[in-house]
């Protein structure tokens, strides 16, 4: 399962899958605005899911924990055009220019209806992927400057996020982690997203869950794993990915070791027998 990024510049790339199912997670430093050609995206947060397909338009906030899922489908595949917004090209933006912040910003991930500007963008955009060299600097600047100022014309909040360049402040880590287990990040992206040093998140987890932030992914994980295998009668194959694992062998490892029967041979759940009247 490869994902082809056929890129003429970081900051403006074509996402191309040619497999029939490709996922890996992600926190993106910078803002993305994404459409999908073809095939199919699923971006799954802790609390919602949003599936894309042809002609869908995205903007994902940076910071976000995510899965990201890619497929084909109906015999094309998977195939996106995605253009970062980075610090430096947003501060030399702003710079120049009057705007109006709101309270604070939305970081939710944000879907756009179909409209001539963001179509006409996009469509600019496809012919640069033929190129046999580097896209000009000039160009890809004025690319980037236009796809920000046709967002403002189309959200009038986006300034407010935009215009954002703090780093994530330090947030309830148990909270945190007790909604984004499932995510397979390094420690040092769970550490950066609650607003601590690895030092102070491993201290603070430490005093919060009485053990070490890896031995409680795992256990929290492969409970995670047996609910959804047991009550919800799911098959290992479909919960090993989603509960944090990387492969299905070492799911099977972990699980057996921990539960002490591999997961394709739960014990059957106990049923109660009433007892008769008088007894």
């Amino acid at each position: 399962m490869t994902e082809r990024k056929q890129n003429t510049h970081a900051e403006i790339l074509l996402s191309c899958v040619d497999e029939k199912y490709y996922k890996t997670e992600v926190v993106s430093e910078f803002h993305v605005l994404m459409k999908v050609f073809s095939g199919e995206m699923k971006i799954v947060q802790a609390d919602r899911t949003y599936t894309l397909e042809a002609g869908d338009i995205l903007m994902m906030p940076r910071n976000q924990l995510c899965s990201v899922i890619k497929k084909g489908k109906v015999g094309q595949p998977y195939r996106s055009i995605v253009v970062m917004f980075k610090p430096d090209r947003l501060a030399a933006y702003y710079a120049d220019r009057s705007f109006k912040l709101g309270a604070s910003a939305n970081t939710k991930l944000r879907t756009f209806d179909p409209h001539p500007l963001l179509e006409s963008y996009f469509a600019s955009l496809l012919p640069y992927f033929e190129l046999n060299e580097d896209l000009p600097e000039e160009i890809i600047a004025l690319k980037v400057e236009e796809g920000i100022s046709i967002l403002r014309a189309l959200d009038n909040d986006i300034d407010t996020l935009l215009s954002d360049f703090s780093e994530p402040g330090k947030i309830n880590l148990a909270a945190f982690m007790e909604k984004n287990f499932m995510f397979n990040m390094p420690l040092e992206k769970f550490s950066y997203l609650t607003g601590r040093s690895i030092a102070t998140f491993n201290r603070d987890f430490r005093k919060t869950f009485r053990t070490t932030p890896q031995k409680w992914l795992t256990e929290k994980r492969l409970q995670h794993a047996h609910y959804e295998l047991s009550v919800k009668n799911r098959k290992p194959i479909e919960v090993y990915l989603e509960a944090g694992f990387e492969n299905i062998s070492h799911f099977s490892f972990a699980f057996k070791k921990h539960f002490g029967y591999a997961p394709t041979k739960l014990p059957a759940p106990e049923v109660e027998v009433p007892g008769r009247p008088g007894n």
